[in-house]
């Protein structure tokens, strides 16, 4: 079976190529802006062209027969963002040059396109009630926006073909390496510091990055995973407190929190225009994902507590 992903050299993409590269019966291509010095000889990498208004072409698929594609790649959210039309520049990328890609699968009659997603496609926050396949998606960030409109175009080409569509819509990812927020979490975890969480008892939901890349293998061949929509998740929602006493546990220390009220720590991050960080870690964001266990039998590897305690204690070993 002769597997094509882009986004190979990101987070998730390396994680995926390391664990499909076990399985003897893939055959694995990537879509690479530059080659990659640490994938094997046996990973075939085929270099985009720069300069072009279509990010993903490629005579990848004229000369092999491509059975899947994983489509990672794509603009992520970028700190400071200072073009004067964010959304614009997420859809150059994540809706124009994935619908690209997808008509590329389709004209060459691959079996099946994985499109990993967000769950910021179904919004920021939940009060209660978490988010499902059955929730009417709302967005409120630009990147969320254009994964949607990728999402809807993507239905709309695949609709009436012999080419399956499986979209995944993850929360944030997490592991000792992981880039973004974690990544500034874990190093304030990491800090001797008394942190102010004693009193948050929010629930949020994340996803083991082990856990991600077992299933999206697990989409791979399901035949039930056809033209389906997953939300996919660790089993169990976590407090911010929880987060930190399992990451400091695999660090080997104490969780050492303190109690500050949540409406002082509130004021205190509107008076330092930092309201998005406070609803980051007190705010509640659950996603159930229960479809995926029910309709597939998938089981995550790990459960969210011992995936936590892993990556305190690989984050020690690495930094």
């Amino acid at each position: 079976m002769k597997i094509l992903i882009t986004g190979a050299s990101g987070f998730v993409g390396q994680a995926l190529i390391s664990t499909l590269k076990r399985n003897k019966e893939y055959q694995l291509y990537t879509l690479l802006r530059k080659r990659n010095s640490e994938f094997s000889s046996d990973i075939c990498q085929i270099i985009l062209q720069k300069n072009t208004d279509e990010p993903f072409k490629s005579e990848v698929f004229n000369t092999n027969d491509i059975d899947i594609v994983i489509h990672l790649a794509g603009r992520a959210h970028i700190l400071n963002e200072n073009v004067q039309n964010p959304l614009q520049e997420f859809r150059k990328v994540n809706v124009e040059g994935t619908l690209e890609l997808a008509k590329q699968a389709l004209e060459n009659k691959v079996k099946r396109f994985i499109f990993i997603s967000s769950i910021g496609v179904n919004g920021s926050s939940t009060n209660g009630k978490a988010f499902s396949e059955q929730d009417v998606p709302q967005p409120h960030a630009d990147y969320a926006v254009s994964k949607l409109e990728a999402e809807i175009a993507l239905r709309e080409l695949f609709v009436g073909t012999e080419t399956e569509l499986v979209i995944i819509r993850p929360p944030l990812v997490y592991a000792a390496h992981a880039p973004g927020n974690f990544a500034r979490f874990i190093k304030l975890a990491s800090k001797n510091i008394p942190l102010p969480f004693v009193g948050v008892n929010n629930k949020r939901t994340f996803v083991a990055l082990e856990n991600l890349v077992n299933f999206i293998e697990c989409c791979i061949t399901h035949p039930l995973a056809k033209n389906e929509l997953f939300l996919i998740a660790d089993t169990e929602s976590l407090s911010t407190k929880q987060l930190v006493t399992y990451l400091r546990q695999g660090m080997q220390k104490k969780a050492n929190l303190i109690y500050i009220p949540n409406f002082l720590m509130k004021l205190g991050a509107l008076g330092i225009g930092k309201i998005k960080l406070y609803e980051q870690l007190f705010g509640s964001l659950e996603v159930d994902s229960s479809k995926a266990r029910t309709l597939l039998g998938w089981q995550p590897p790990l459960s969210a507590k011992s995936a936590l305690q892993n990556a305190g204690n690989k984050y020690t070993k690495v930094k």
